[in-house]
């Protein structure tokens, strides 16, 4: 890999190799841009088939924590970390103290949290060495599980899809396909049960679908068919590139809105769902409620002051739809739209000097 090309590419900042041959620890933190404020983003334990394939994910990840935290209104940069490594062998708690002590040599430019194959338990081991952490359980002053809080955000995204498609914010009566049950998906059909929606549901676990069905009056679908089931909206919260070469000329829904990462397979995706008259609803906008969530702690952790902001996805995803029409592109261009216009304006600000350092200059030579 031509690293260095790569990180042209696409304007990353940093990257950073961390070795420790005693905890046997192997990762690699991702900086991508920090115009808006320090960068964000959780940390990845996965069994990487090469070094390269994990350089890749990370740069992937902490590029799209950038672009989400500048449409969320966030003031933090795009960053994330993974960790080569087994999640259900390799896990000590010396290997994640020492993450936390390549984490505190970044000064602050990077925020740890919890993504996939890392849990609330693993991240209080790296709290014990780094303070620039966040998603810490609720006994040590964390948010705990994020997973309500992105839940509610794809709610209030759905609804400014709705509206846009069908006139009212109101989900009641219409029909949701929710693809996945895990924690994500199983607060949102929650949510959609209470207001009324009609949920269709399909899961690999099928006690999923069966407390679905209990729970909510879930219709079960086999996880083949779900994407193809004729729907007002079609919720991907399971794995991403579902809207695909081979999906995208069969789906029967009117909006894509879920909780998954990276819906499309290619951003030319987008387009093609456009002209099907599908409005998709871009991941990284309508999923944020969890990083919004998190970044809460940073401010002395306050729940309500979190779900409020989480309400605000409905209004992100507006102004999206808004830009799409404005420059007759699809709504995925639109978000990174929406991202790069708001990273632009606050780079061209006027760098104003403050005089600290001037006189800490001269205070230190006062003392000589």
């Amino acid at each position: 890999m031509q690293i260095f090309e790569k990180l042209k590419e696409f304007r990353y900042e940093q990257l950073v190799f961390c070795h420790d041959e005693a905890t046997g620890l192997k990762a690699i933190i991702a900086i991508h841009d920090t115009t808006l404020g320090p960068a964000l983003g959780g940390c990845r334990m996965w069994p990487y088939g090469t070094e390269d394939e994990a350089v890749t994910d990370a740069l992937r990840l902490a590029r799209g924590m950038t672009y989400k935290a500048a449409a969320s209104g966030l003031n933090l940069g795009g960053g994330k970390s993974v960790i080569i490594g087994d999640p259900h062998t390799d896990k000590t708690e010396a290997l994640f103290r020492s993450l936390g002590r390549y984490i505190e040599t970044l000064g602050g430019r990077y925020i740890v949290a919890e993504d996939v194959g890392i849990s609330t338990g693993d991240i209080n081991y790296v709290q014990v060495e780094t303070s620039y952490v966040v998603g810490v359980d609720v006994t040590y002053g964390g948010s705990g599980d994020p997973s309500p809080f992105t839940a509610l955000g794809v709610l209030q995204g759905m609804r400014a899809c709705v509206e846009e498609v069908f006139g009212t914010t109101s989900l009641e009566g219409r029909t949701v396909a929710v693809q996945g049950l895990g924690h994500v998906g199983y607060h949102l059909c929650r949510l959609l049960h209470d207001e009324g929606a009609h949920l269709m549901v399909a899961d690999l676990e099928p006690e999923a679908t069966e407390r679905a069905m209990r729970e909510f009056g879930a219709k079960a679908v086999e996880p083949d068919e779900i994407l193809f089931m004729p729907c007002d909206v079609l919720a991907p919260c399971a794995l991403g590139a579902v809207v695909n070469d081979e999906t995208l000329p069969s789906l029967r829904c009117r909006i894509v809105a879920g909780s998954a990462n990276n819906v499309l397979d290619e951003a030319r995706h987008g387009e093609a769902l456009a002209k099907r008259g599908i409005l998709y609803a871009p991941d990284y906008v309508i999923n944020a409620g969890g990083l919004i969530n998190v970044a809460d702690e940073l401010e002395g952790y306050n729940e309500r002051r979190a779900t409020k902001r989480v309400m605000r996805i409905e209004d992100s995803v507006r102004r999206i739809i808004a830009i799409s029409k404005r420059d007759g592109v699809p709504t995925n261009v639109a978000a990174d739209t929406l991202a790069l216009e708001r990273i632009s304006a606050i780079s061209s600000m006027e760098r104003l000097h403050t005089g600290h350092p001037y006189g800490q200059l001269r205070r230190r030579r006062e003392t000589i």
